[in-house]
C-alpha cells in the first residue's frame, strides 16, 4: 500500500520521486508516543534533554536559552514543573515519565500523534489522568491521534472514530457511538460482547473459538471464517471488502453484504 500525509506520499509508490522537502515537512507534523514511559526515555539523559531533542533535530537554529524555555513551557503543559527539566527518569514515576513522553512528542508542535497504547503499562488511576490529560491537550491545540489500544474502554472514552482489525487488516470502521451501539462485523461483536458486564450476570456469551491464524501464511478468503460462526464457501475463498453499511460506517464481511448477520439481540 501506500502511506500519505497531507498530500505528501511517505511510504509506498511513489515515495522515491517525491519532494524531500516536503517528506521532511510532513514528519515534522507528526510525532509517536510509545508504549512504555519505562523503556521510550533515555536513563542517562535528563529530562530536559530528552524534551529538547526533537527541538534540537527540527529547529537546529533555536538559541540554548530559547530551547530552554520550550523545554520549560512543554513541562507545564503536561503538569510537571520547569525544575523538573535537571532530573532523570528514574526519579519518576510510570505516568509522570508517560507525561514527559507526551511533552517531547508536542516540541515540535506537531498535527498528529500516532499513541502506540500510551497507558497499557500504567495503573488504572494514572491512565485516567493521562488520558484525561491528552484529552484536554487535544483540545488545546487541535490535534489529531491514531490511538492505538486493546482496552475497549480506553477507546469508547477517547475516540471519535473506530477501526477494528484482524490479522493485520480493518474489518470495521465507525463512529465510536455506532461501533459501540450497532457492531456489525462477527468479530466486533464478539469483541464487545467479551467485556465484562454485571448486567450479563448468568448469561451465555459467544465467545471467539479457535486460535489466531499465523499473520505470516493467512488463510484463504476472509482471515476471520476458521473463528466466524457464520463462515461459508465465499467466505474461506474470497477476500471481503471494506463497504459501507446501514447506520454509518464500514465493514469488511461477506455476511455482512448479504444481509445474514443476526440482529445484536439474538447473536
Amino acid at each position: 500500500g501506500t502511506i500519505r500525509y497531507e498530500g505528501v506520499v511517505l511510504a509506498g509508490a511513489g515515495a522515491g520521486s517525491a519532494d524531500g522537502a516536503a517528506q521532511r515537512r510532513a514528519r515534522r507534523g507528526m510525532q509517536m508516543i510509545f508504549q512504555d514511559p519505562y523503556a521510550s526515555l533515555n536513563p542517562r539523559w535528563r529530562v530536559a534533554d530528552i524534551v529538547a531533542e526533537p527541538l534540537r533535530v527540527q529547529e537546529s537554529g533555536l538559541s540554548a536559552a530559547a530551547v530552554e524555555a520550550r523545554v520549560g513551557a512543554l513541562l507545564a503543559q503536561v503538569g510537571l514543573a520547569a525544575v523538573d527539566g535537571v532530573k532523570y527518569p528514574h526519579q519518576f514515576s510510570g505516568g509522570q515519565r508517560q507525561r514527559i513522553s507526551i511533552a517531547r512528542a508536542l516540541a515540535t508542535q506537531p498535527s498528529f500523534l500516532v499513541c502506540d497504547e500510551p497507558t497499557s503499562a500504567l495503573d488504572v488511576s494514572v491512565q485516567a489522568q493521562v488520558l484525561n490529560l491528552m484529552r484536554d491537550l487535544q483540545r488545546e491545540f487541535s490535534l489529531t491521534y491514531l490511538f492505538i489500544s486493546h482496552n475497549l474502554a480506553v477507546v469508547h472514552h477517547i475516540a471519535d472514530r473506530v477501526g477494528v482489525m484482524y490479522l493485520g487488516r480493518i474489518v470495521e470502521l465507525a463512529p465510536t457511538r455506532r461501533l459501540f451501539a450497532m457492531p456489525q462485523h462477527p468479530y466486533t461483536r464478539m469483541l464487545l460482547e467479551a467485556v465484562p458486564d454485571l448486567s450479563m450476570t448468568g448469561k451465555s456469551r459467544t465467545a471467539v473459538a479457535g486460535e489466531v491464524p499465523n499473520p505470516l501464511d493467512p488463510p484463504p478468503g476472509c482471515a476471520f471464517h476458521p473463528r466466524c460462526p457464520l463462515a461459508d464457501a465465499r467466505c474461506r475463498q474470497e477476500v471481503p471488502k471494506l463497504l459501507a453499511v446501514a447506520g454509518g460506517g464500514e465493514a469488511a464481511c461477506h455476511a455482512v453484504e448479504e444481509g445474514r448477520m443476526p440482529s445484536r439481540a439474538t447473536a
